[in-house]
C-alpha cells in the first residue's frame, strides 16, 4: 500500500511524560517520515509532551471533557477524516477507541495496544474504578480488530486476563532505539548534577506513582551513600512527590536525591549517567532499561512483571534484582558503580529500531499484507 496521502489514527488520554505516550508519539513521528498523514487524538489537547510533537504530525483536540466522554467525538472524527486505522494506547482510550469505531458511519480498522502489566495493576491500585476499567476492556477485546502488547509478559497477562488464546495478541517491542534518541542524548545536560564527572549520578525516571517504587530505590541508595559518595536523581513528576520528598528530609539526603520533575530531555543525562536503576513492583516493557543499553548506561533493575528480564536477557545485559529488595538493590548499585560504564549493547538492540517496528505494525494495522 502506498503511504503517500493515506491517513492514520493514533488515539490516547493525553501526552503526558509517560513511557506510552512517547512510544506512541515515536510511532507517530515514524509513520509521518514513511509519508503517511498522521493525526495524534486527544480527547483534550494537553500534556508535557505537546512541545515535542513535530509539525509532521497533526494534533486534533477533541475537546473532550474526559477520556471516556470522547466516544462520540473520537466517532465523529472517524466519520468525517476516514482514517486508514486507528491505534489507541491506555486503558480508557482503548476502550473509547473499540466504541468509538464500532458506531454507524465510523467503522475503522482499530488495533488497541497493552503498555503494562494489567493484573498487576488490578491488584494494586487502591480505587475501584481505576480497577473496573481494565477489566471491562478485556472483556470487550473482541471489538479491537487487532491486539498489541509490548512485550511478551504483558501479552500472556493479558491473554490470561480476557481469557483469549495467546495467539489473539500480537508482541511488538517499542521502538526506542532511534536516532533522534541518540541526537538528544549529545546535547548538553539538562541537570548541572551530569556535568560534574568526579561524583556519580544515578538516575531513575519515571511518574511519581507507586508502582514505581522510588521508596525502595532511596532507601537503597541510602545505604550506598553511607559507602560512598554519590548522587541519585529521579526524573519525573506524580502524586508520590511529597511522600518522596518527605522520606529524603527524613533520611538527610538532601544535598544527593533531586527530584528535578519532568525534564523534556532526559537523554543528555542519561548517557552521563553512572547507572540508571528501575525500582519498579510491575512493568509493561520499561523503556528506560533499552535507552540505557544502548547508550552504553549499565542498568540495574528489578525482576518484575513484565519486561525486564526479556530486556535484559536473564540478566546478562545488566543487574535483576527482586522486587522490594533494598538491600539487594543497594548491593548491586554499588557494584555498578565501581564496576564502570559498559559499551552500547547493539547486537541485542535491533528489535527495538524503528525500521523493525514500524513494518511489525504495518501489519498488525492492515497495511500490509
Amino acid at each position: 500500500m502506498s503511504a503517500h496521502g493515506a491517513r492514520l489514527a493514533f488515539f490516547l488520554p493525553a501526552l503526558e511524560g509517560g513511557g506510552a505516550e512517547r512510544v506512541m508519539l515515536n510511532l507517530a513521528m515514524g509513520f509521518a517520515e514513511k509519508g503517511f498523514v498522521v493525526d495524534m487524538v486527544l480527547p483534550r489537547a494537553e500534556g508535557a509532551m505537546l512541545q515535542l510533537v513535530p509539525p509532521t504530525v497533526n494534533i486534533v483536540d477533541l475537546k473532550a471533557s474526559r477520556t471516556l466522554t470522547a466516544v462520540w467525538p473520537l466517532a465523529r472524527y472517524l466519520r468525517r477524516h476516514r482514517p486508514l486505522a486507528l491505534l489507541a494506547a491506555l486503558d480508557h482510550a482503548n476502550l473509547v477507541a473499540m466504541a468509538a469505531a464500532r458506531l454507524p458511519g465510523a467503522r475503522t480498522r482499530t488495533v488497541i495496544s497493552i503498555h503494562t502489566t494489567l493484573r498487576k495493576y488490578i491488584e494494586d491500585t487502591p480505587s475501584r474504578w481505576a480497577r473496573t476499567i481494565p477489566r471491562v476492556m478485556a472483556r470487550c477485546q473482541w471489538l479491537a480488530d487487532g491486539i498489541v502488547a509490548v512485550s511478551e509478559g504483558a501479552a500472556a497477562d493479558f491473554a490470561t486476563l480476557a481469557n483469549v488464546p495467546t495467539e489473539r495478541v500480537s508482541v511488538i517491542y517499542n521502538a526506542v532505539v532511534t536516532p533522534a534518541l541518540m541526537r538528544a542524548a549529545a546535547e548538553p545536560p539538562a541537570h548541572p548534577w551530569f556535568d560534574d564527572r568526579k561524583i556519580p549520578v544515578v538516575l531513575a525516571l519515571g511518574r511519581l506513582e507507586s508502582n514505581k517504587n522510588f521508596k525502595a530505590l532511596i532507601d537503597a541508595f541510602a545505604i550506598v551513600r553511607r559507602q560512598r559518595e554519590a548522587r541519585l536523581a529521579i526524573f519525573g513528576e506524580g502524586p508520590e512527590r511529597p511522600a518522596l520528598e518527605a522520606q529524603i528530609r527524613r533520611l538527610a539526603l538532601q544535598d544527593s536525591v533531586a527530584l528535578p520533575g519532568y525534564i523534556n530531555n532526559p537523554y543528555s543525562c542519561m548517557a552521563r549517567a553512572a547507572a540508571v536503576v528501575l525500582s519498579s513492583d510491575w512493568e509493561g516493557l520499561p523503556t528506560v532499561l533499552i535507552e540505557s543499553l544502548a547508550l552504553g548506561t549499565p542498568v540495574v533493575s528489578t525482576d518484575c512483571p513484565s519486561g525486564p528480564r526479556e530486556i535484559l536477557e536473564n540478566g546478562a545485559l545488566g543487574r535483576l534484582v527482586p522486587v522490594g529488595d533494598v538491600e539487594r538493590m543497594a548491593a548491586a548499585i554499588d557494584i555498578t558503580l565501581r564496576s564502570g560504564r559498559a559499551a552500547p549493547v547493539n547486537a541485542s538492540l535491533s528489535r527495538y529500531t524503528p525500521e523493525v517496528v514500524l513494518a511489525q505494525y504495518q501489519r498488525v494495522l492492515g497495511l500490509l499484507p
